[in-house]
C-alpha cells in the first residue's frame, strides 16, 4: 500500500516512540480494519502486548496517515 505520512502523524510517531517500521508493519499486516465515522480506516495490529492503531484517510492519493498511537487497554478497541 502507497501511503505519505502527515505531519501530525509524524509529530505523534516522535512525541510516542513508535518508529515508522512498526507503522508500517501495522498497515501492511493489521489484525483489524476498521472504518470510522469520517470514513477512514483504522488498522489495528497487538505487537509486544499494545495495540496499535493507524487511522488512514484513503480519499487522498497516495493515502494519508493521519495519526498513530498505541494502548496498553487492547480489550477496549477489539
Amino acid at each position: 500500500m502507497q501511503f505519505d505520512f502527515s505531519l501530525h502523524s509524524l509529530e505523534q510517531i516522535e512525541l510516542r516512540s513508535i518508529s515508522k517500521e512498526i507503522v508500517e508493519f501495522v498497515i501492511n499486516n493489521p489484525d483489524d480494519i476498521l472504518l470510522d465515522s469520517d470514513n477512514q480506516q483504522i488498522f489495528q495490529k497487538i505487537v509486544d502486548n499494545y495495540l496499535y492503531r493507524v487511522f488512514v484517510n484513503n480519499d487522498k492519493n497516495p493515502s494519508l496517515i493521519k495519526t498513530v498511537y498505541r494502548t496498553s487497554k487492547i480489550t477496549k478497541y477489539l
